[in-house]
């Protein structure tokens, strides 16, 4: 029975052994587009060989070579014996021999991130500056990163047929320009519709960001429907009136998330009962709204335009801070358009 035992624990251990062998490696290590590339397999053990190589080929040759036709990352994986835990997976990244820039996505959406690379083949670590051009940029592109980096990220800000990016690239003492147009979507998303005494205008939200306050004569139906001196809630009207009993300074409300959020001597929010009433912003507060769909209150004071998300804590304190939209004063309405403009 112990000769039996042990017999058992060699086995198990050799198993163990030949699960944790599977290796390659490759040369070059930073192969061009078109360049041959040499996989060596290292494996111990196995007589069946599966290579995936992340451009959609395979091969079934111990150690086999493959020439890549495009730059760009992709994931090789070596599987032995047809068994998913005898596996090795290691990352190649294929140079263009021509310089040239990669963008992170394929379809570009105004107000989303994306990310703009360098695609440089420099196996002997020459100098490289770069320099990233981005006619208009006000206009149509706002960067997050520095311009003088390998990779550069940002945001585009309105749709365009052909948005125009360029790269100068000194690389060991020789300039490259290259320049490349992408077509940027428009995005839906909720509006923000303002009134004033000189016009009716709609703000764009897209998460933290927004587009630039416009005349909209189409914001007139809402900002003509919006109030805030009634309302339903749970199936209980809630009237001015009435609240101001409680808050005889009320001058208009919002109900969500059993919360009232009232204009009075400055923006304040409270329970629904009037309990626990709390300063949100103590300067003079025009005008206000609710977007209940992104859980968001919107209020105008003699600065511009602010928001932040609702409050959530039981004691009505503040977990964030406000944020402002923009300058716009003299505001006098607000209200929510959830069409997919």
């Amino acid at each position: 029975m112990r000769k039996i035992y042990i017999l058992l624990t060699l086995c198990c251990a050799l198993i163990a052994c030949k699960k944790n062998n599977v290796d390659f490696t490759f040369s070059p290590e930073a192969p061009r587009a078109g360049e041959s590339v040499s996989f060596s397999n290292q494996s111990e053990t196995g007589e069946d060989w599966e290579w995936t190589f992340g451009d959609g080929t395979k091969s079934t040759i111990k150690s086999p070579t493959h020439v890549y036709k495009r730059p760009g990352d992709y994931v090789v994986m070596l599987k032995v014996d047809n068994k998913s835990s005898w596996t090795k997976t290691a990352k190649i990244t294929v140079y263009d021999t021509v310089p040239t820039f990669v963008a992170s996505d394929s379809t570009f959406r105004i107000f989303r991130d994306y990310t703009f690379s360098a695609n440089l083949y420099n196996p002997y670590n020459y100098s490289v500056e770069y320099q990233w051009i981005f006619p208009q940029v006000s206009e149509y592109f706002v960067t997050t990163s520095y311009l003088n980096e390998s990779s550069v990220k940002g945001y585009f800000t309105k749709a365009m047929e052909a948005a125009p990016i360029k790269l100068r690239l000194i690389f060991n003492g020789d300039t490259t320009f290259i320049e490349k147009t992408f077509k940027v979507q428009d995005e839906p998303a909720h509006s923000l519709l303002i009134r004033t005494a000189e016009a009716d205008y709609r703000q764009r939200i897209f998460g933290e960001r927004a587009e630039e306050y416009k005349v909209d004569a189409s914001a007139k139906y809402w900002l003509d429907w919006e109030q805030d001196t009634m309302q339903i809630y749970n199936g209980k009207e809630f009237l001015l009136s009435e609240l101001q009993l409680i808050f005889p300074e009320l001058r208009g409300f919002h109900i969500a998330n059993r919360k009232i959020y009232f204009r009075a001597e400055g923006l304040w929010v409270a329970h629904i009962d009037g309990s626990d009433a709390v300063l949100i912003d103590g300067l003079e507060c025009s005008a206000m709204t609710l977007d209940t769909q992104d859980s968001r209150i919107y209020w105008a004071n003699a600065q511009g335009i602010w928001y932040m998300p609702f409050v959530g804590s039981d004691n009505n304190r503040f977990v964030t801070d406000m944020v402002q939209l923009n300058s716009l004063s003299g505001v006098t309405k607000l209200a929510i358009d959830y069409e997919q403009k």
